[in-house]
């Protein structure tokens, strides 16, 4: 059984995975409390009546963060992927297949077209209302409010258990495209912009970066081509920190 918090050999590094790994969790802990500012049938409602939610500009702040965080929010913030992290506790397969990553770009485009056309549909957005259906909180107890809350949950844990580590943001989480084109915009233009870097002359080929890598990325093949820049990388720095030459670090460099 793999423990995720039994990362690196101390000191700095694993300081750092211990953080990362509690701000995860503690994410998808409050889950409960944040499920309904960043539902999508929620922000799509409020949308077809010309309404800008709270959680459509969470979404436009995550964009907004892509384009020089990359895809941060997925390894230090992002409720399902706490979720996620904690399967790890007990089941921990690299991921099975990459042939379904595809799906998550339909997913996406399924939400946010369904977004972006009641927007049409209304005319435009004409008010701010950011606590549009909750203004007195929200309940999971709720009616509705217990399927909203578990049925996320239980398709996170599906693909997870399916296909294996981070399996969901792999193939269907819709939040994951918009931060690849956000970073992609970056890499176009090329500002300075949060990255991993690597010295290949000084690996050892020891694996370590691979083996643990959230997002089962061959690691240390980058490193050896010096192209640390992959759509997948969530930038948790995890292979840096359990590098035994520190080949691997954090950069703001423009690559």
């Amino acid at each position: 059984m793999n423990n995720p918090f039994t990362m690196g050999s101390g000191g700095e590094a694993s300081s750092r995975q211990r953080m990362r790994l509690s701000l995860i969790i503690l994410s998808f802990i409050l889950y409960p409390v944040t499920f309904a500012y960043i539902s999508c049938p929620i922000i799509t409602e409020a949308a077809g009546l010309g309404i800008v939610t709270g959680g459509l500009v969470v979404f436009v702040l995550l964009f907004v963060s892509s384009l020089v965080l990359g895809r941060l929010w997925c390894g230090y913030l992002c409720p399902s992927g706490g979720l996620q992290e904690l399967v790890r506790f007990v089941h921990d397969p690299r991921l099975r297949t990459t042939k379904m990553d595809r799906l998550k770009y339909l997913v996406f485009l399924g939400i946010f077209g369904g977004i972006g056309y009641a927007i049409w549909s209304a005319g435009g957005l004409s008010t701010i209302d950011l606590l549009y259906r909750t203004e007195n909180g929200i309940s999971i107890l709720a009616a509705g409010g217990m399927a909203a809350f578990l049925g996320p949950v239980i398709i996170i844990l599906i693909f997870t258990l399916i296909f294996g580590r981070r399996g969901f943001c792999h193939t269907f989480c819709p939040i994951a495209p918009m931060l690849m084109i956000g970073r992609k915009i970056q890499s176009l233009f090329r500002w300075p912009a949060l990255h991993l870097a690597a010295e290949a002359e000084r690996c050892i080929d020891c694996g370590k970066c691979s083996k643990e890598c959230p997002m089962s990325l061959h690691v240390n093949s980058m490193v050896r081509s010096e192209e640390m820049e992959n759509s997948e990388c969530i930038l948790c720095g995890n292979c840096a920190d359990v590098c035994p030459q520190g080949v691997i670090r954090y950069s703001w460099e423009v690559q």
